[in-house]
């Protein structure tokens, strides 16, 4: 069990509660936040009910709105439409100094999703590193996660791409991501936070022609990965 808390802003989603529900099942105590308190409290009844019926009632998730989250946890997790994610930052930049901010945004711009998009400052991750300066650790990772896997039950077969510039913020993440169940590897400094983004769309376009929940693998291992 640990002692650290989450807060997952822009939580309400399939991205968000289903991260929210498996560490939550791995010990951490996690807040979903949203832009208002009426918002988070359906996300949460609703995550409630779902686990509810398949025998997981115990939950250590509150809700709660978005700054009073980032105010309370220790870690915090961004997973907002691209377009929200600037203001997003600057409503709870206040929230954030010493932090590590795991920015989960990946920049597609709709309609054309499957298109390669990146923002002028190279990626989402920069971006909101740039941003909010280097008070704040922030740490690209999870674009490549269908959100459909996460609210399974069952295990995933994805790995996760995981960039920022501090290495013991990446270990952290890392140490995040094998809690719900996946495969973490250090994948260098924010600004190769580009890489992950980008395949985001082409992960797209495989779903479309295939019809599936596509991820990626990291193969060739010889050893420890990280």
């Amino acid at each position: 069990m640990s002692n650290e808390v989450i807060a997952i802003i822009g939580g309400t989603g399939a991205l968000g509660t289903g991260l929210a529900r498996r560490w939550s099942a791995a010990g951490y105590q996690v807040i979903i936040g949203s832009r208002t308190q009426e918002k988070a409290d359906e996300a949460l009844n609703d995550l409630k009910a779902v686990m509810a019926e398949r025998g997981q009632g115990d939950l250590q998730v509150r809700a709660l709105e978005n700054l009073a989250a980032a105010s309370a946890a220790d870690i915090v997790v961004l997973t907002v439409p691209f377009a929200h994610h600037e203001s997003t930052l600057e409503s709870i930049r206040p929230a954030l100094d010493g932090k590590i901010l795991i920015d989960v945004t990946v920049p597609l711009v709709p309609p054309k999703v499957g298109t390669v998009q990146l923002p002028p400052e190279g990626s989402a991750g920069a971006a909101a590193q740039q941003l909010l300066g280097e008070g704040v650790q922030v740490v690209s990772a999870f674009q490549n996660v269908a959100a459909h896997h996460l609210q399974e039950g069952q295990g995933l077969d994805c790995d996760v791409l995981v960039s920022g510039n501090s290495k013991e913020a990446r270990e952290k993440v890392v140490e995040l991501v094998e809690a719900v169940g996946m495969r973490g590897f250090h994948a260098g400094p924010i600004a190769n936070a580009a890489a992950a983004e980008a395949l985001t769309s082409v992960i797209i376009n495989i779903n479309r022609a295939h019809k599936c929940h596509a991820g990626i693998r990291i193969t060739g291992l010889g050893g420890e990965h990280g």
